[in-house]
């Protein structure tokens, strides 16, 4: 028997402006992704890492107001912050010793619910955290194919 799988295809397309700096699409949406002038760039983006930290960001803001509604329960906001730790050296190519991404990844979510009980937020917590797929995809093994492309 064929189960039938659903899939929500998501594309984006870019092309480099210099070596640091891409400049992208996702539907109608633009989006410059730089290096601080720190690391060689122009400073003229927020950089992919702390790209992939807002993505977290946004995917948890929505999948919380989700679950929320699912639950019954009225939020009406959250705040989100998130730190991430990485040691950039394997990126620069001075060690090969640790991950290249980041070793740890802190997020404090301080929502705004009416009359939600402690239990309920806990609940709706654990719910939005295993729901949410940049989450899901940060911690899972997701199979990645990189490969040139010819125009």
């Amino acid at each position: 028997m064929e189960t039938s799988k659903r899939e929500m295809k998501v594309l984006i397309t870019g092309k480099s402006e210099n070596p640091t700096k891409i400049n992208l699409r996702a539907g109608k949406f633009e989006l410059a992704i730089d290096e601080p002038k720190s690391l060689g760039g122009t400073d003229q983006g927020p950089s992919p890492v702390q790209v992939l930290l807002m993505a977290l960001a946004g995917c948890l803001n929505v999948t919380g107001h989700e679950v929320a509604r699912q639950k019954g329960l009225t939020l009406h906001g959250m705040k989100v912050r998130i730190e991430g730790v990485m040691n950039p050296c394997t990126f620069l190519g001075c060690s090969f010793e640790e991950r290249a991404g980041f070793q740890k990844i802190m997020v404090n979510i301080t929502p705004d619910f009416e009359d939600a009980t402690d239990a309920q937020i806990e609940e709706w917590m654990k719910e939005t955290e295993n729901r949410c797929p940049v989450t899901d995809n940060i911690r899972a093994d997701t199979d990645i194919e990189v490969k040139v492309a010819k125009e």
